[in-house]
């Protein structure tokens, strides 16, 4: 592990994005199932009423075949049991959810592996860079809440860990805000690729959406629990 205090001279850099993660279609999936099995129960009701109005109104001389009547009652009976069943999984996955819930909750004040911005205060930060594959040299560029670049240090091609102790190009201590950090990996001077470092950020939040477990992280940024990579206890 190294760490960062002053960069070298600076280099033009690519453009780079923040992550945001919004989720919307579960919500719009779990709306048209309960849609769908009211639906199914009053087709169900409707079917009862009108078999019963066919049995008073038959003719006695020639009355419907009973083997039809079997069929259309296990048809619809199979029908009922598949809207009763639906509603037996929506109960089962809600209590699946809250008690996913419960468990997410312990995460809150912990530091969760992500690929994001993240919130600076004065306390070192720990980033997990990647490289191109076939790159000879690299560089962490650090971004400001804005997008622009304020510091650029060269790091050594393999290096698992790097902390960033806040400094910006003259060695003074960086401002509060949230800051990105983005692995430019390079092959004999020429730009390979410019990918977002993981870093570890606290996690402020967590909540079930629709049965969805969202995480709110100590910069804003929301997303899916399922892409928290790794845990730890806070660093101080």
């Amino acid at each position: 592990m190294v760490e960062l205090t002053s960069p070298p001279p600076l280099y033009k850099s690519a453009a780079s994005t923040t992550v945001k993660q919004a989720q919307t279609a579960d919500k719009a999936a779990s709306s048209q199932t309960e849609e769908d099995a009211a639906v199914l129960s009053s087709d169900f009701e409707t079917f009862l009423k009108m078999l019963t109005v066919q049995v008073q109104n038959q003719d006695p001389l020639n009355p419907v075949d009973s083997t039809e009547y079997a069929t259309q009652l296990a048809t619809f009976s199979s029908v009922e049991q598949q809207v009763q069943t639906n509603d037996l999984l929506r109960g089962l996955s809600s209590t699946l959810g809250g008690s996913a819930l419960s468990d997410a909750s312990r995460w809150i004040g912990m530091e969760g592996l992500v690929r994001a911005p993240v919130s600076f205060s004065g306390q070192a930060i720990s980033v997990r860079p990647e490289y191109a594959a076939g790159a000879d040299a690299a560089e962490m560029v650090v971004r400001n809440s804005e997008g622009s670049e304020v510091a650029r240090y060269e790091v050594s091609v393999g290096e698992e860990s790097i902390v960033w102790g806040g400094h910006a190009e003259d060695g003074s201590q960086m401002p509060a805000d949230i800051y990105s950090f983005h692995i430019e990996s390079f092959s004999e001077g020429n730009l390979l690729s410019n990918s977002m470092s993981e870093i570890y950020s606290r996690i402020d939040e967590v909540r079930n959406d629709d049965g969805v477990i969202i995480v709110q992280l100590s910069d804003g940024t929301e997303m899916n629990a399922e892409m928290i990579a790794g845990l730890r206890a806070p660093m101080g």
